[in-house]
């Protein structure tokens, strides 16, 4: 590859699915590629991703790598971080780009190790310096209270990047070339064996256009009906939505870490978030700062989330919620 030539890592799902966080990774892929005068190359993996390859080259990557093996039918990280060594030594990237997911979070810091570079974590927002042509990159610091733009010599130039940070790619131009890639992959290089997978429960906040989300001022489980009641009718809108929380609720069982919004949870980008008896500390205040619109209720005027609400209630959140809902039942 040219010594300025830009390469994303795409996530494909089992079903053979492309992540919504590899479109954005395209989107702003083909972005740096144009400012640095380099092509854009795109990294696909698993088993069965011959359709994947094909929509990705179709959505302005120029070139696919595709590295496919039985093998890597699951995840298992030891495999994933030797095979694409293996890829970025012989490829050479100058940028490489990765969305922030439990993936990257398992593999990136031990590829940037394996490639002797400087890898900046959970960025949402990332340009091309024009006077040295070094990326400057953008994230959350300090318990998200601010950003810190950071910058590092080496190669590649390599980030993690929040999904949601950036639009998705609507389209491409013509058909980039697909590449087989092999690795050789080695079975025996994995040192943690998948015995049985688990369904959990499936929570998409990533992906969910509403939020609903409580806090330690719910104080009841009980209470946490009125949440959903009104999630069900703000989806009709919406379209897509989920129940969020505070850590406290998941420390008392009452949710899973799946549902949990902050600087350990998730980071989320809904259209509109709605936050119930939750005070807003800073760790929690980190997953929100991407969100279009935030209502918060809280019966506490000094409350911190309303610092950073779009529109705020003081009340007690079960006379709120009420009101909420029969007019929401009145607009029908």
């Amino acid at each position: 590859m040219p010594a300025n030539d830009v390469m994303i890592y795409g996530e494909v799902s089992e079903e053979g699915n492309i992540s919504t966080v590899t479109l954005e990774l395209l989107n702003v892929g083909r972005m740096l590629a144009r400012s640095s005068g380099g092509k854009l190359a795109a990294i696909l993996m698993g088993n069965g991703i011959a359709a994947a390859a094909e929509e990705v080259a179709c959505l302005g990557a120029d070139k696919v790598y595709t590295m496919e093996s039985p093998l890597l039918k699951d995840f298992l990280a030891d495999l994933w971080v030797d095979a694409l060594e293996k890829l970025c030594r012989e490829m050479d990237p100058y940028i490489l780009l990765m969305g922030h997911t439990e993936t990257a979070i398992d593999v990136a810091p031990r590829l940037a190790f394996r490639l002797n570079t400087q890898l900046t974590m959970d960025c949402t927002d990332i340009e091309l310096d024009i006077d040295d042509g070094l990326l400057l990159r953008t994230k959350p610091v300090f318990g998200g209270n601010v950003n810190g733009v950071f910058k590092y010599e080496g190669k590649p130039q390599f980030v993690t990047v929040r999904p949601k940070a950036f639009d998705p790619v609507e389209n491409g131009q013509s058909a980039g070339e697909i590449i087989a890639f092999d690795a050789g992959i080695d079975a025996s290089k994995a040192r943690v064996e998948l015995i049985e997978r688990v369904r959990e429960e499936v929570v998409e906040l990533d992906k969910a256009a509403v939020i609903v989300a409580g806090g330690r001022g719910i104080e009841e489980p009980e209470k946490l009906e009125d949440i959903r009641e009104l999630l069900n009718l703000l989806k009709g809108y919406f379209g897509s939505g989920e129940i969020g929380c505070t850590r406290p609720l998941v420390d008392m069982g009452w949710f899973s870490s799946q549902h949990q919004v902050g600087l350990t949870g998730q980071k989320v980008a809904p259209e509109l978030y709605v936050a119930v008896g939750l005070s807003g500390a800073s760790q929690h205040v980190a997953g929100i700062t991407r969100a279009k619109k935030v209502v918060a209720i809280n019966k506490s005027e000094e409350a911190p989330i309303f610092q950073v609400a779009d529109y705020g209630v003081v009340a007690e959140f079960e006379d709120v919620l009420a009101a909420f809902r029969n007019r929401l039942e009145e607009l029908k």
